[in-house]
């Protein structure tokens, strides 16, 4: 049974976030159907990452399973034909090889938060960044989000409905930098908590607009208490950009 590796990316304000939930329109539960329409298989496919309601995504990666020895590119075009008109487009398809796993063979979370820093609303854009009429200090913003990167408890960036197991995570990247009228955070990470992307966000935001300094933002690391975290960036702003595996374990 070939495993195929899809690198897809989708506009998420349409969707209750990725996962299948029953009627509800999610972007798994769309891809699902797709595979069924074009290969005739009821599949359950397996993702690196659950996006929340309206985060979206320029390189998530998710597996599927099919009986049949299709070419990927018979794959890939397929599922684009069968999901117009939704927002998602399959990238890429690649053979998976040996036990190479979406989610589990994961060494790396790249995520980006796009921040419209001026005084006009979104109109092209809108629902895709968050707009921040207050002017941002990026440069402030950076130096207070090195405080984070590292091995650390990050209880106070964690979403009271989280079910990881444990609050404790790795940052292994965390830049801010002004792209003419935005604000760009990057962030990576093996994993991330529910919402933490967003949350170390909204507290970064408030550094930006002179509200809070870095000083700051390590006391509220430090506490490791959720009521300790600043505002939560909304969903509008983030995307998967990337997920890194160790080897590439994928043939054409």
């Amino acid at each position: 049974m070939p495993r195929y590796r899809l690198t897809i990316e989708y506009d998420g304000r349409p969707y209750k976030g990725f996962q299948a939930q029953g009627d509800l329109p999610t972007v798994q539960g769309c891809l699902e159907r797709a595979v069924a329409a074009f290969s005739g298989e009821t599949i359950r496919l397996q993702a690196a990452g659950r996006t929340d309601t309206g985060v979206h995504a320029m390189g998530q990666v998710v597996h599927i399973d099919l009986e049949k020895d299709w070419k990927p590119e018979v794959v890939r075009n397929a599922l684009n034909a069968h999901l117009v008109p939704e927002p998602i487009a399959v990238l890429d398809v690649e053979v998976a090889v040996g036990d190479w796993h979406a989610r589990f063979s994961a060494t790396e979370r790249r995520y980006l938060y796009r921040i419209l820093n001026r005084p006009a609303r979104a109109a092209l854009d809108f629902g895709r960044v968050w707009h921040a009429r207050k002017p941002l200090d990026a440069e402030a913003m950076h130096a207070a989000a090195q405080v984070l990167v590292g091995h650390h408890d990050f209880t106070t960036f964690r979403d009271l409905q989280c079910q990881a197991k444990s609050p404790v995570k790795t940052l292994d990247l965390a830049r801010v930098s002004r792209v003419g009228e935005e604000v760009h955070l990057e962030f990576a990470s093996r994993s991330f908590l529910h919402r933490q992307v967003r949350s170390m966000t909204g507290t970064l935001a408030e550094v930006g607009i002179g509200r809070w300094t870095a000083a700051g933002v390590k006391a509220a690391l430090e506490a490791r208490d959720r009521r300790a975290c600043g505002p939560v960036a909304p969903s509008d702003g983030l995307y998967l950009m990337s997920v890194g595996y160790a080897a590439v374990n994928v043939s054409k």
